[in-house]
């Protein structure tokens, strides 16, 4: 009986002639008016043909009635195609808009930015295809629009997170203090959904809403671990370059930046005074056209002003007393002793900010930076005692201007001496992690005996394989964990040993230490 039941409701190939039926995703559709019928069987087809249209084509013969046919199949998969266009170009339209809305949200613009760039799409349009106005004006970039997809983007990119986070062997936190309009920071774990006992790593930006041992983040992230009984160790870091731009506020020398911030807001605030200054300094015959700007927030800065307010310090003089400003201080040669120090040592510590900039490092390669640093403070500090800042350009061009008993060569000295002090200050808890970097920069050449002995034969094993060493030699650090065998498991797996730290936090940390001290100076990198 079913049987008899599934072949009375197999559409037919006769029955397209007969009563101009086709059969289109499992159902009959009636070729004349598009209607379906619910079940495939020759009663209701035949019934629905003979009510509705078998006067119409009743005079037709079979050749004439597959002609008929042929030729209203043809135009069923027209309209067809047409509505398929139609939501190709409506999905087209919805995934641009959600294209720029991840560029706008990404480069921290305003919601509203969408509906200038669309202005500005609109207007190329007109002129390179004109034709296709209407595809580039079904895009939405209103602001509540860019607001919902960068909305729908986040919430996207959180679900992924979070599943990807089932799967971690292990993870680290990177975070700043996120504070609401009222100024109040927020760190709450609770929203945090990753495996708690996976956790090994966080870094922080240092302020005390991060750093709190009970109401900070790191207390709360530490008690939270209590909690769901992680045994494994917690490690907090002070981000990187953030501690290298906090280290130069040993110098204590704001007075010197105060005073050209002043001269540099003088020519620079009013339009009038920086017109005149770049004429004058184009009378001069300057071999630099202006000053710019010094922002706090953007640390590669104040190197640059500083060395262009010095080499552009006689200009600056002579145009500040053409507008009746004193220029004593200016012109005194303690301040210019001090402003050629400044400018000196800035750009040695900008060299480094810029050493440690850039994903794809890992932390051995940024600590190794710093101790270099560290080890140049005491090599500067021996020379300017000698009275010999062969490596400060800016100090020999003043001392060769003055005399040499004027020039503070012991003032800057034990200024350095502060500086490598606060660099071994702030950098004392990477200090404590020498013996691990040594084992992640260079497995090869650690000292066995010195290493965890859970990893001791297998380090042995690494150590004697010339395959690994050219492996090592040729991926580098950062991605050499990836080819050591399934033969050395403790060195592989890091959730069986030490290694934890050593291979999979430290190589983690390579990227997203950076993520917002990038953002904040890739500007300055390329002027």
């Amino acid at each position: 009986m079913a049987k008899r039941k599934a072949e009375n409701r197999s559409f037919l190939d006769k029955w397209e002639a007969e009563y101009l039926f086709t059969y289109v995703k499992d159902k009959p559709v009636c070729l004349v008016c598009g209607v379906n019928v619910a079940v495939s069987k020759e009663y209701n087809i035949r019934r629905h043909y003979e009510t509705k249209h078998h006067d119409k084509y009743k005079d037709l013969d079979m050749t004439q009635r597959s002609q008929k046919v042929e030729e209203m199949k043809r135009s069923l998969v027209s309209q067809q195609n047409m509505f398929k266009k139609a939501t190709s170009q409506s999905e087209a339209a919805v995934k641009a808009s959600y294209i720029v809305a991840a560029e706008i949200a990404k480069s921290a613009r305003p919601f509203n930015e969408g509906e200038f760039m669309k202005k500005c799409m609109m207007k190329v349009c007109d002129l390179v295809c004109p034709e296709k106005k209407q595809a580039f004006s079904n895009v939405s970039l209103s602001r509540n629009t860019v607001a919902d997809r960068t909305c729908d983007l986040a919430t996207n990119l959180y679900d992924q997170l979070m599943e990807k986070g089932k799967d971690f062997v292990a993870f680290s936190l990177a975070v700043d203090e996120s504070c609401d309009a009222s100024d109040t920071a927020h760190t709450d774990t609770a929203e945090i959904k990753l495996p708690w006992d996976k956790l090994i790593g966080l870094t922080t930006d240092g302020a005390p809403a991060m750093c709190g041992k009970k109401s900070g983040l790191v207390g709360m992230v530490r008690e939270k671990m209590r909690e769901e009984n992680c045994a494994g160790e917690l490690t907090v870091y002070h981000c990187i370059i953030h501690q290298e731009a906090l280290c130069a506020k040993a110098l204590k020398m704001e007075h010197v930046m105060t005073t050209v911030t002043q001269v540099v807001n003088f020519i620079r605030a009013k339009c009038l005074n920086h017109r005149q200054f770049k004429s004058f300094l184009e009378e001069c015959g300057s071999e630099y056209a202006d000053v710019p700007y010094h922002t706090e927030v953007r640390w590669l800065s104040r190197g640059k002003v500083l060395n262009r307010c010095f080499e552009l310090r006689e200009e600056i003089c002579k145009f500040l007393e053409t507008k009746g400003k004193d220029t004593a201080e200016l012109r005194e040669q303690k301040f210019l002793c001090e402003l050629a120090f400044l400018c000196d040592i800035s750009s040695h510590l900008d060299a480094l900010n810029l050493q440690l900039q850039g994903r794809g490092r890992i932390i051995t390669d940024m600590y190794a930076a710093v101790r270099a640093f560290k080890t140049k403070l005491c090599l500067w500090e021996n020379q300017m005692l000698q009275g010999n800042p062969c490596h400060f350009p800016c100090c020999q061009s003043i001392k060769a201007q003055i005399s040499t008993a004027v020039f503070p060569c012991a003032q800057f000295a034990e200024k350095l001496s502060v500086l490598a002090a606060e660099f071994s200050r702030r950098f004392a808890d990477f200090d404590a992690q020498k013996c691990k970097f040594e084992l992640l920069s260079n497995p090869f050449a650690v000292d066995v005996e010195n290493a965890p002995t859970n990893i001791q034969m297998e380090l042995i094993e690494l150590q004697c394989n010339d395959t690994l060493k050219s492996k090592y030699d040729a991926v580098g650090a950062a991605q050499f964990p990836r080819f050591i065998p399934d033969t050395m498991p403790q060195l592989r797996h890091p959730s069986c040993s030490d290694a934890l730290h050593v291979r999979q936090h430290l190589s983690m940390r390579a990227t997203f230490l950076l993520d917002e001290d990038d953002q904040n100076n890739s500007q300055e990198t390329s002027d």
